[in-house]
């Protein structure tokens, strides 16, 4: 096989590596820095110049060796990789298959002729190495053993330790997608344990809140339509009122802890875009065998008990409705004792309804009213760009698109979050396909610099067309149903046994972990110095708006952050 070729290179995460045309990368990349709990990722980018040529394998070797992971970087079809109208910082505008998913194994790969592919590895965040340089070197090996090409990389770690994320992040974790994907019953002990394992995977991609069903989540849902129910908490109505069982909620928050996810979002209690119904809510006709109204244990379930399971409120409920306000002052007393009796006051959030417009005003704020009502101070949080509603008071905590989010940045709203999602794809941050990663690592940067409270995002699994009309293969469909380009709506693929990482949710941890290397070096000297370094040699100040382009720019930026991190501790 020696009159065949095969090019390796090292590069950094920030590449994007297609099969059908040239690769050149953006900035030579041999070694890098991390601090001691931080995972670590870059690339080898591969070029076989053969035949097609089966079962080779990838082999690692030297002193980081022990500590790595690798996997192949995948190709996932795109036909919406962006809007018509979409701007000029994308890497194609055109359909077809791009680098995405992140597979396990590599003891069995396809060296292809003529196309670039690479492979992703990774220093987990548990890695026990101590402070020192390290070596690496990947080889490729054909079917017979012989070496086909190698490279080499560099990690320096420094002996420095990120601090907890204080940023609160969810991307929105839909359970029923999980639930009609692997064709199992919702709650069977299948359910709850690879509800775990997305749970897990989602911690490790920084993600400290979920979206946690108390009932059916109205979220893209059409109008009349309905996604599998997950609701977690036992409805009982007889002719005395309701009784409500706590037990899934118990498990749900076994699972968050296991899973070290400190807050819960409670699903929206009205649906989406405008508060004018109720979501789904199911309930067992008669009378539980513990019945004291709110009730957080007890045996058997609504599918054993004597009675009848059936809608009770949807679509065809009035949000104003007297039914609906009676069951809520009735629900929400019980939930609030769970809460307490769980002390989950500093760690739960509610919603009413998202993006409220002029003409959903009198109904938002009825809904508002209702739940303000209940529970006792608790937060409440919707996204919402329009600042003048925020003056009128119809959202406490604002979520606002980093898109419009300058009016409430120059008012310095206190306890700011924002959001991207399908809406977000001109000068600002996001993750579709097409963008190339410095865009969506510099999130991190921008969360850092404007001292953001929370991130959100809706789709860390939906594997659903637009308005959830029916599930998708999402290795086939990544886009929606062609409605949203493609990598809005999710960040993970399912496995056969579990979750499949993307190369998106690997970049977005690094931002996030960009931001905690600021917040570090900011406790080790002050702000300003900080802020000086951030912006050094820049013409234009970092906004959610304008923001360096390089990749180059990123990595050097992470680098001197380092380094300075470096010399603070440890005096080199």
């Amino acid at each position: 096989m020696s009159e065949h070729k095969l090019t390796l290179l090292t590069v950094s995460s920030l590449e994007k590596i297609f099969p059908d045309e040239p690769f050149h990368p953006q900035t030579a990349y041999t070694g890098a820095s991390c601090l001691l709990n931080e995972r670590f990722s870059f690339q080898t980018a591969y070029y076989w110049e053969g035949p097609l040529t089966f079962h080779a394998r990838v082999v690692v070797s030297g002193s980081l060796a022990g500590a790595v992971t690798v996997r192949q970087v995948g190709l996932a079809p795109s036909e919406l990789p962006i809007f018509p109208d979409g701007d000029n910082f994308l890497l194609r505008n055109t359909p077809g298959l791009y680098p995405d998913p992140l597979y396990p194994g590599t003891e069995d790969i396809t060296l292809l002729p003529g196309q670039w592919r690479s492979l992703w590895i990774t220093v987990p965040a548990e890695c026990s190495l101590p402070a020192g340089s390290y070596e690496l070197t990947v080889s490729i090996l054909g079917e017979d053993g012989t070496v086909l090409g190698c490279c080499g990389f560099q990690l320096e770690r420094l002996n420095a330790l990120l601090p907890e994320q204080t940023l609160i992040h969810t991307e929105w974790f839909h359970t029923d997608c999980i639930a009609d994907w692997y064709k199992i019953p919702v709650f069977s002990e299948e359910y709850w344990e690879l509800t775990f394992q997305y749970m897990e995977a989602a911690a490790r991609y920084g993600i400290n809140m979920i979206l946690t069903p108390l009932f059916t989540p109205p979220l893209d849902t059409a109008p009349g339509g309905e996604r599998t129910t997950v609701q977690l908490i036992d409805v009982y109505r007889d002719e005395n009122g309701y009784t409500f069982s706590f037990e899934k909620l118990e498990r749900w928050l076994a699972l968050c802890e296991r899973c070290h996810i400190c807050y819960l979002e409670f699903s929206h209690l009205f649906t989406q875009w405008g508060a004018g119904h109720a979501p789904k809510i199911m309930a067992m006709e008669g009378s539980p065998l513990q019945k004291d109204g709110c009730s957080t244990s007890r045996t058997g379930s609504p599918s054993s008990e004597k009675g009848c399971l059936k809608q009770i409120f949807g679509w065809d409920t009035d949000a104003a409705s007297d039914a609906y306000r009676e069951f809520l002052e009735a629900f929400l007393p019980c939930l609030m004792d769970f809460i307490r009796s769980h002390q989950l006051q500093e760690r739960c959030y509610f919603h009413v309804s998202d993006e409220p417009n002029k003409e959903h005003i009198p109904a938002y704020l009825y809904a508002k009213s209702l739940l303000e009502s209940q529970i006792d101070g608790l937060p409440i949080m919707d996204a919402l760009s329009d600042y003048e509603f925020y003056e009128q008071g119809l959202v406490g905590i604002p979520v606002c698109s980093n898109n419009h989010i300058e009016p409430f940045l120059a008012h310095q709203v206190p306890g700011l979050w924002t959001y991207y999602c399908c809406g977000q794809y001109r000068e600002v941050a996001n993750r579709f396909f097409c963008m190339p990663s410095q865009r969506n690592r510099i999130l991190g940067i921008q969360l850092y610099k404007f001292q953001m409270q929370g991130f959100l995002q809706w789709g860390f699994n939906f594997w659903n067309t637009m308005l959830s009309r029916r599930s998708i293969n999402p290795y086939c469909v990544t886009d929606a149903g062609c409605a949203f380009p493609s990598g809005d709506a999710f960040l993970v693929y399912p496995g056969e046994d579990g979750p499949v990482a993307s190369l998106r949710a690997e970049v977005l941890m690094e931002g996030l972990q960009d931001m905690r290397a600021l917040q570090l070096l900011e406790q080790l000297t002050d702000r300003e110095s900080v802020l000086r370094m951030l912006e050094d040699g820049l013409e234009t100040p970092v906004s959610f708006s304008k923001y360096p382009h390089e990749a180059a720019w990123l990595l050097s930026l992470r680098e001197k952050c380092n380094r300075e991190i470096n010399r603070v501790i440890n005096g080199k």
